[in-house]
């Protein structure tokens, strides 16, 4: 009848077409969810995390570090000091030879060494190499050490996470002595630490002579630097990171310390001062290093390096 063809969903036609139903909903709910996707797109995964890592790392520098650090090349001056940093493996790119100079012992290793490492060899007047060091005593050689080439703060936990291992850095906190930078360069290399973060401004940076320090270490220990450490740390607190504060009044002794057999940050403040408010703050502890002899701290270099042997014992 006309009226009822007004119904809802009813057939006006005899003709077979599309029918109001589940649209095959509950047929394709019984079909397989096909293969186990790569461990790298599982979320929370440790390769996940690595890829996401690397993936920021990619986002942040578009083009390779490599060759393209900036600001002026450090120099070098002076012959012991040159012989020094060449022996020690000083990344310099070119060693700078005064016209008719007297040629002792230290000149001759100091060309020696420079050719076995493929350093350009440039000969200059006296006068320009004056003007070179703004009238430094530098007797006739003079060494250029170009930008050190720093990493990214997740670099050091990416790199950790793709030998399979739990992180362990070290992060400074106002040190402003290269020699005490290279130090901990070093500690960290020798007890198979991941790397050292410093901050961005106000603090020692890679010079030549915290690569003397570092004995060479320097060369396979990257060192990043943080624009905010505040927030470096936070970061790596969300990345599983335990933060642990080195502090004179710390309420935690060394050895009841179970975090440093994790992923860890150390943080290691200046000798005077000590951490900063705001970094101090966020350590999720704050650990002092029992001293029964009397001392009321210890050198910065040293702190760090008594902290490092005591996370790798633990993690034997």
């Amino acid at each position: 009848m006309a009226g009822n063809s007004q119904r809802r969903n009813r057939r006006t036609s005899n003709k077979k077409g599309a029918q109001v139903g589940s649209g095959g909903q509950r047929r394709r709910g019984l079909e397989g969810k096909g293969p186990t996707p790569p461990a790298s797109m599982r979320k929370g995964h440790k390769k996940n995390r690595v890829a996401n890592a690397q993936a920021k790392q990619a986002a942040r520098r578009p083009a390779p570090r490599r060759g393209g650090a900036k600001g002026p090349n450090e120099l070098v001056v002076g012959r012991n000091s040159v012989v020094e940093a060449l022996r020690e493996g000083v990344p310099a790119n070119t060693l700078y030879v005064q016209q008719f100079i007297d040629n002792d012992e230290r000149v001759r290793e100091a060309l020696k060494l420079a050719g076995e490492k493929g350093l350009h060899l440039m000969e200059a007047p006296r006068p320009e190499l004056d003007r070179m060091t703004n009238g430094l005593n530098h007797q006739g050689v003079v060494l250029s050490v170009p930008p050190y080439e720093y990493a990214h703060p997740d670099d050091l936990t990416a790199l950790a996470f793709e030998d399979g291992e739990d992180p362990l850095i070290v992060a400074l906190d106002g040190i402003t002595d290269p020699r005490n930078l290279g130090a901990i360069v070093r500690s960290v290399s020798a007890f198979g630490g991941h790397g050292v973060v410093v901050p961005e401004r106000r603090a020692a940076g890679m010079t030549a002579s915290a690569w003397k320090t570092s004995a060479g270490t320097a060369a396979r220990t990257p060192v990043a630097r943080a624009t905010n450490m505040t927030r470096t740390l936070e970061a790596y607190q969300k990345e599983g990171l335990m933060v642990v504060g080195l502090a004179a009044d710390g309420e935690v002794e060394l050895h009841e310390l179970e975090a440093l057999e994790g992923p860890v940050v150390i943080v290691v403040g200046s000798e005077g001062k000590g951490l900063s408010r705001l970094v101090g703050e966020t350590c999720d502890f704050r650990v002092r290093i029992p001293m029964p002899g009397g001392a009321e701290s210890l050198n910065a270099g040293v702190a760090a390096g008594v902290v490092l042997y005591e996370a790798a014992r633990r993690r034997m």
